[in-house]
């Protein structure tokens, strides 16, 4: 039985646990600063952990840009027009490094008075690396810094008599900015940064440590490699955004002449779609009459009439079907009947009231050719008189249209219809060309017309600045050799 103690009785005293006993606190105690899950949990020491995180993030940051060179090992200026410009990085390299490496060593040996292979060993590092810089400026950084700063531990021990500049020497400042101008033209912004930083906490902690001896110098190459870092950088940013912009502009001329080309097959096969329509129409009509024009007509004969008419709908409907997905919204006007060589004289006469003198001379009989041919000789000659318009307002000009049965008159021999616009220069009392220069977007519509009826086309200027025009374009496409056999 539990007894309660008194208020004059002491409280019992605790009772310390047992070796058995788990002397852990207890479980409902929690941390007084639960992390994150994923994230680690914060540093003891408030801001001065902060600022410990700080600076060691900096640290990796600045030794992965040190650290990593860029992916292109190209020497400098690897892409220029000319070879002596390609050789231009090696020669100077060369150079630099042929007048540096005998001038150091001397001015070491005699000025400071260092160990003549001391110097030479000095002289090599600090010089050398310059060739490697034309295609590997960053690892010769790191060869050339050792050096130099070694050489500037080395020069600490030299008299001070008479006063000689530390801790870099004339020809230390002029290999490093050298290199530094290879750095800039080829790697990245934050690697040119980390490499000035490196720089300044160089210079600045050896005029710390010979204060007595420092003649500015440290300060001279901290202000003269950032400036030829900062100018070497904004040479090579400029010439990636130029180079950039060259490719953006020919892939969007690559896409805009596809877009024409595209764009025009999808206008000829709608224009093609319009002919065959319509004889399939007449087929369809004269397929399904047959009965009626044609007296005595056999009930095999009048059943074949019936199948071609039944084919011919069918084929008529999905033609219809693909018209209606080539067309868009924007082209319903285009359900008129397409024009021939019938309206020749009409375009002429809009042509000659826009002021330009244009004479037209037709041989032949036109009416009876393929209306393919006849569209697509139109579309030659509107196309090429638009082109006078705009790039030679008032020139004369001549078109000829010569069907094959005006040849044979003359005992000559042609392959099909030929078309012929020829335009004199622009006579200069009429002012300057509309447009002054092209996208060749109608050239490209007059060889896609060409090409898809089985022709050919010759187009150029004149000696005596016109331009001419012709297209020969074949009155029947070339059968194959499999299509000409009998099925």
């Amino acid at each position: 039985m539990a007894t309660t103690p008194s208020p004059d009785q002491d409280p019992p005293p605790a009772q310390a646990p047992s070796p058995d006993q788990d002397a852990s606190p207890p479980q409902h105690a929690s941390p007084p600063h639960d992390a994150p899950p994923g994230q680690p949990p914060p540093r003891a020491g408030g801001w001065r952990g902060a600022v410990g995180d700080a600076v060691g993030r900096g640290a990796r940051a600045l030794g992965a840009a040190l650290t990593t060179p860029s992916r292109s090992t190209e020497p400098l200026l690897a892409h220029a027009p000319r070879r002596w410009m390609r050789s231009l990085p090696y020669v100077l390299a060369f150079g630099f490094v042929a007048t540096l490496i005998p001038v150091t060593a001397q001015v070491l040996s005699n000025d400071y008075g260092v160990n003549g292979a001391v110097s030479g060993a000095l002289a090599v590092m600090q010089s050398a690396p310059l060739l490697l810089a034309v295609t590997r400026p960053l690892a010769a950084w790191w060869i050339v810094i050792v050096g130099d700063t070694l050489g500037a531990l080395v020069l600490l021990g030299a008299p001070t008599e008479p006063v000689r500049p530390w801790p870099w020497t004339a020809m230390v400042i002029v290999g490093y900015l050298v290199l530094c101008l290879a750095l800039a033209l080829r790697e990245r912004r934050r690697t040119v940064v980390a490499v000035w930083c490196v720089t300044v906490a160089l210079s600045l902690a050896l005029g710390f440590i010979g204060q007595d001896r420092s003649e500015g110098t440290n300060v001279l190459l901290i202000v003269l490699s950032g400036t030829v870092l900062l100018l070497g950088t904004a040479v090579r940013e400029r010439a990636d955004v130029q180079r950039k912009l060259a490719e953006q502009e020919t892939i969007s001329e690559a896409e805009r002449s596809r877009r024409t080309l595209l764009e025009e097959r999808t206008r000829i096969a709608r224009e093609l779609h319009d002919v065959v329509a319509h004889h399939m129409s007449v087929i369809t009509v004269q397929a399904d009459s047959a009965p009626y024009r044609l007296q005595g007509l056999p009930p095999e004969a009048a059943r074949e009439f019936g199948s071609i008419a039944v084919t011919a709908r069918e084929s008529l409907a999905e033609m219809r079907r693909l018209l209606g997905v080539l067309r868009s919204e924007e082209t319903k006007g285009e359900r008129a009947p397409q024009p021939g060589l019938d309206r020749l004289e009409q375009l002429v006469e809009a042509t000659v009231r826009a002021g330009v003198p244009t004479e037209l001379s037709v041989e032949g009989e036109v009416d009876g050719l393929p209306q393919a041919v006849q569209l697509s000789a139109y579309r030659i000659v509107q196309e090429a008189l638009a082109n006078v318009v705009r790039h030679a307002p008032g020139a004369r000009t001549t078109v000829s249209v010569t069907a094959p049965a005006a040849s044979a008159k003359k005992k000559a021999v042609l392959k099909g219809l030929t078309v012929l616009v020829v335009n004199g220069p622009s006579p200069a009392p009429d002012g300057p060309p509309l447009e002054t220069s092209g996208t060749g977007h109608g050239l490209i519509g007059m060889r896609e017309r060409v090409r898809l009826v089985g022709g050919s086309l010759d187009t150029g200027p004149l000696p005596d600045g016109g331009f001419r025009v012709a297209a020969t374009l074949p009155l029947k496409p070339p059968l194959k050799e499999k299509d000409s056999e009998p099925s």
